[in-house]
This record gives C-alpha cells, structure tokens and sequence, in this order.
C-alpha cells in the first residue's frame, strides 16, 4: 500500500484499544495507525504488562515503517475506565470516525478500519444515526449502501438489517433486493477481484416458500427481483431454499449469498467463523471494513480479548484498497 490503514478508537471503555495492542504485539499485519489518545492506550499496554511502545505521530505517513504502534493523538474528555462507557467520550469517538474517513478520501490513509461503538451511549450525547454504517454513509453523502459479512469461507448481504424480523418482513421489496444485490456486485468487482461475480439469492420463507404454500413473497417480491438482477447482466439465481444455501458444496458455486434479514446471514457467517469474520460496507467511496463483534465490555481490560477479527479486518481492508478502481 503507498498509505497506512486508518484504525478509529472505537468506545474506548471497550476492547478496541486491546485487540489493537494486542494484533500490533502479534505483528504479521499491514500498516496502520490508530486514531486515539496515545496516553490512554500507553496506560492501557502497562496496565495487561505488555510491551507494547506507543509513538504519538503527527501526520499518517510517519506510521510507514514505525518501529512502535503508531497513534494519532486525540485526547478524550474524560479518562475512560474499561467496561464503563461515558457518554462525554461521544465526540472524542466521533470525531475519530470523521478523521479517518477524511484521511481516506485524501488519500492518506488506504482505508478506514473501524473499531467497536457503544450506540447507547452516543445517543445519550445526541448521536442521531442507528449505527455506523449510517453515520458513513452521511459523511460519504450517498443514501445507501450495503453490509458484507466476509470470512475465507463465506460472503453474506443481509437485505433487511438491524430491525425486528416483523418489520423487516413489512420492509422488504424487489427494489430494495436488487439494490442490495447490485451494490454488492459492483463491490465485489471493484474490491475483490471478482470480475464476473455469482450471486445465491435466498428466500424469505422455509424451502423459498414451496411455490407459494407457505407464503407468496419468494413469489412476488424475491423471484422478480432476482429476474430484475439478471436483466443488469448479473449472475443471480434463486430464491433458494435458505437451509441448503451454506453447506460446503453450495458455497462453492456462488462468490456471494444475498440474504432477507439479519441473522438469515449472520448465522452461518458466524457459525463458519465465529472470532474472524469480517464487516465490510460497500458503497462507499472509501474502503470500510470492522471487526464482526462488538465492544465486549465484559472482556475490557482483562487482556483476554481475542483480535483474529481485528486482524482480518486489518488485512482485507489492504486486500481491497490493493483491488480497489
């Protein structure tokens, strides 16, 4: 890469500042630096007894060929204590997002990496966005884009997202399937190499709703949109049974599963590979990519916090920005 990675903070009352002294101690990972508090993190390395040097940079490119982790310092408001978010850190966090994504479309950093959030804890400092994909996406300036959960085995795109399975049944259409499916072709082109990809579209209902018997969506809503797609010169089929989709055979014969709701894609993603998989959002003009788990207060502080998905997201992020056009 001719730029480092852009790691954002994350809550830092969680394990985002650990698995990143923990992936940076374990090395064999591309370039990056964190957008942090270089004290907080110093405190937080003697704290587990690791050693782990931090060097407070000024710009990206003094983390190219570091010999300590790199950190772009941006104090927080208040100290943070693992385990218990503030919500008076919100900006400092934010402001960590706004600043890698900034770096990223100047070029100066090759992708942003996020780590975990507490979204409670920034809706009580007035954060107005569901999550982070949200907030990108409105820092980007476009109006959608698509969540890719990525391991070695497997690709999913959930249609329907972070909503209750009865209102993403009510919200569910052709159109929004076909913008889902075309946003995660064109990324998978653009990102990973895949110039022709092949799409397995599920379907909504057990045994993609055996011709209508148990119910007509995978007929009226699922089945047109696929046809939709193929009509763009996409390779889509289905919609497929959605319980014979993820076994090792079928996996072979499609590059990516677009699935109906949320846990219809994050079951088996994360089944296949619960600590490594991957959350990469496409349609962007950037490169995203996010550890598949969350801020584990629990784990925080205790150093017992595994980072095989922050290192996988490390890595894909330099995987893509290698294919990125």
């Amino acid at each position: 890469m001719n730029a480092p990675l852009a790691l954002t903070m994350g809550d830092p009352a969680g394990i985002g500042g650990e698995i990143a002294l923990a992936a940076w101690r374990q090395g064999g990972i591309p370039p990056f630096f964190l957008i942090d508090d270089a004290d907080r993190l110093a405190e937080l390395a003697r704290h587990l007894g690791w050693l782990v040097p931090i060097r407070a940079i000024e710009t990206p490119e003094q983390a190219i060929g570091c010999d300590a982790l790199p950190v772009l310092h941006h104090p927080l408001p208040k100290p943070s204590r693992p385990g218990n978010p503030d919500p008076a850190n919100a900006p400092a966090i934010l402001a960590s997002i706004r600043l890698a994504v900034e770096l990223t479309q100047q070029g100066r950093a090759a992708a942003v990496v996020t780590n975990p959030i507490h979204k409670q804890s920034l809706y009580q400092a007035g954060f107005t966005f569901p999550g982070h994909t949200e907030f990108l996406a409105d820092l980007a300036g476009v109006e959608r884009v698509a969540m890719l959960l990525v391991c070695p085995q497997l690709r999913v795109a959930p249609v329907t997202i972070h909503q209750s399975l009865k209102s993403a049944i009510a919200d569910l259409t052709a159109d929004s399937i076909v913008a889902t499916g075309r946003i995660v072709a064109d990324g998978l082109r653009r990102n990973f190499g895949i110039d022709a990809p092949r799409l397995a579209v599920a379907g909504l209902n057990p045994h993609a709703g055996e011709g209508g018997a148990m119910g007509d969506e995978d007929i009226t809503i699922v089945a047109p949109a696929v046809a939709a797609l193929q009509r763009t010169g996409i390779d889509a089929r289905g919609p497929l049974s959605p319980d014979t989709m993820f076994h090792a055979e079928a996996r072979a014969t499609y590059d990516a599963a677009i699935c109906m709701y949320h846990d219809q894609a994050l079951i088996p993603i994360k089944t296949l590979d619960f600590h490594g998989g991957v959350n990469v959002t496409l349609g962007l003009p950037f490169i995203r990519t996010s550890p598949d788990h969350g801020t584990a207060f629990a784990l925080a502080g205790t150093g017992t916090a595994r980072p095989n998905s922050l290192r996988s997201a490390l890595k894909l992020a330099a995987e893509m920005a290698a294919h990125h056009g």
